[in-house]
């Protein structure tokens, strides 16, 4: 019976932790296979022969950051109580893993591929997607809000998600410029101090400090 060739030698899901890490502090273009080896600790040939390519290694790392590091825009849309909760914690929980000395700082679907160019023109456009993705759930929260009372009727929903997804995406380039965390606090309160302007229901009081909502 033919072989059935011989088993890869490292933890396929421990590598591409670690190619996410490299992936996070450099960004796609600057990001060499010779980085990627390094930190996996395997060749270019086992790299190939496991993810398929540099693109497509990449995209695998995009997704377990979604998963992981990422999970806090969902989490607070999907549990806070009111739409102005979800996105005050939203931008609350984001700021701090931002600014997490554990972590490489900021966002890597917004810090990875900026600019695109030739080399890295399906990258960008597969973050960008995925940002207007995190636009469309913010979006989506705030129409929930018309429905359940706690925004008024004639909000402008996807304003208020172009503004609030810009103030996230804005939150991880400050961090990565190193903001500390206090600064990008004092950014969501500010952000948090137009929702009564753009949102909130005629008599509704306003959200207060920045202690937020109950956690």
């Amino acid at each position: 019976m033919a072989g059935r060739g011989r088993p890869r030698a490292f933890d396929r899901d421990e590598a591409l932790h670690k190619a996410l890490g490299v992936f996070w502090e450099r960004g796609y273009q600057a990001t060499s296979m010779s980085d990627l080896t390094a930190a996996m600790g395997i060749n270019s040939p086992s790299i190939y022969a496991a993810y398929g390519s540099k693109e497509k290694l990449f995209k695998e790392a995009v997704t377990l950051y979604t998963a992981t590091e990422g999970r806090y825009t969902r989490r607070a849309l999907d549990e806070q109580p009111t739409a102005r909760a979800a996105v005050t914690v939203m931008l609350q929980d984001n700021a701090a893993a931002y600014a997490d000395p554990a972590t490489p700082a900021g966002c890597l679907t917004v810090l990875a591929a900026p600019i695109p160019v030739r080399e890295n023109a399906s990258v960008a456009a597969h973050l960008a997607r995925m940002r207007a993705e995190v636009r469309d759930l913010i979006r989506l929260r705030v129409e929930r809000g018309i429905e359940d009372g706690d925004v008024r009727p004639d909000a402008d929903a996807p304003a208020i998600a172009l503004l609030y997804s810009t103030v996230l995406n804005g939150l991880s380039i400050q961090s990565r410029d190193g903001v500390p965390l206090p600064g990008l606090q004092q950014t969501v309160a500010a952000a948090m101090a137009a929702w009564d302007a753009l949102a909130a229901p005629d008599g509704e009081p306003t959200g207060g400090t920045f202690g937020g909502p109950e956690r």
